[in-house]
């Protein structure tokens, strides 16, 4: 009789080790001064201020700020592409994004990555786009976890998950409480539609539609798997940028990261219970990508808007004096904004205006 291995039941320990091999090469790239090496260990070492006089935070009230989250159904699309170097970045941009909300520096990230099978070159692939997404959003990628799971995944499924720390002095923490009327609403341009409504993307697209992720698509100027596979914008340098310049007014009242539940439900996660916020329709351009999912699968706009960013995949909520010179400082870092609305007296509700 066979004596069994673990390579019988799925998991290559000799390849597993040379896909490991790799690994500390990719993360050192993202190391800040911060990062205490330690090869080989069971955790990753991350010292909140510097010893280095020249680059100390010397911290008064630091709050640390910890956010989770994942890809999605995209990963779908990125396995009928066979393209994995991306989803990394989105993998990254859902969690440094939503650690914005807070007014925070992501400081570490930490990941998760499930395979079906032992595979090297495919998870280089995977690790090079989160060590990108980290890259721009100027946070360490401290250590994580690589899952080998034959009998959980099929071949060509994988998942991701994601762990940001950051920081945030107690007295520059942005919750939404300080929004009050008169205030604007900036609404930051996204790439496309992110990381989120991917599983009625692809069931227009791929089931009600037919199309492959080859099909050129006239109206957008590229492929079904381009413009589904677009990288989720990272906005931490631009907004911290922002952040830094104000620094003794507090003059961006609240932040929201337009995931899932779009514009609607995400704007009132922040708002105060005696704020509204009104939209002003036909403030910012529709992408193509979104108005061609809503022809091909005829989707009501309401549903549309429900489901996928539209356009704006982050929202500042900033006194109205401002608002100008927020603009302007988003737009030198290549961020496009449009003021989409205003806020006003109210229960805590997100409208469209008259």
């Amino acid at each position: 009789m066979k004596k069994l291995t673990y390579k019988d039941a799925g998991v290559d320990l000799e390849l597993y080790n040379k896909a490991m091999e790799k690994i500390p090469g990719l993360l050192a790239r993202t190391f800040t001064p911060r990062v205490i090496p330690l090869p080989g260990g069971f955790a990753g070492l991350f010292q909140l201020d510097f010893d280095c006089p020249i680059f100390a935070r010397r911290y008064r009230n630091p709050v640390l700020v910890a956010c989770s989250d994942g890809v999605g159904t995209k990963l779908k699309v990125a396995s009928m592409l066979r393209r994995h170097d991306t989803v990394g970045i989105d993998l990254v941009a859902m969690n440094v994004n939503d650690a914005l909300c807070c007014g925070a520096e992501p400081l570490f990230f930490l990941d998760y990555i499930a395979l079906p099978k032992d595979d090297p070159e495919w998870l280089h692939a995977i690790l090079s786009g989160i060590v990108k997404g980290c890259q721009m959003a100027h946070c360490a990628l401290l250590g994580g976890e690589t899952a080998i799971l034959p009998d959980t995944y099929q071949p060509g499924d994988y998942d991701l998950a994601g762990f940001c720390v950051g920081v945030v002095e107690r007295e520059d923490l942005i919750t939404g409480s300080l929004i009050t009327p008169g205030d604007l609403v900036i609404g930051l341009a996204s790439s496309g539609l992110h990381s989120n409504g991917y599983s009625l993307a692809r069931k227009v697209v791929f089931e009600h539609a037919g199309l492959s992720v080859f099909d050129f698509v006239p109206e957008l100027g590229e492929t079904v798997g381009e413009a589904l596979l677009r990288p989720t914008t990272i906005y931490v340098a631009a907004v911290r940028s922002v952040l830094r310049y104000y620094r003794v007014k507090t003059v961006i009242h609240g932040i929201a990261h337009v995931t899932g539940g779009g514009i609607f439900d995400n704007l009132r996660r922040i708002l105060p219970t005696s704020v509204d916020i009104v939209l002003k329709r036909n403030s910012w351009p529709i992408p193509p990508v979104f108005t061609w999912l809503q022809r091909l699968g005829e989707i009501d706009e309401g549903e549309m808007f429900r489901v996928f960013n539209m356009g704006i995949g982050l929202i500042l909520v900033a006194s109205a004096y401002y608002a100008d010179s927020i603009r302007h400082q988003l737009a030198q870092r290549g961020i496009q904004s449009w003021i989409i609305g205003q806020a006003h007296a109210g229960t805590g509700q997100v409208h469209w205006g008259q």
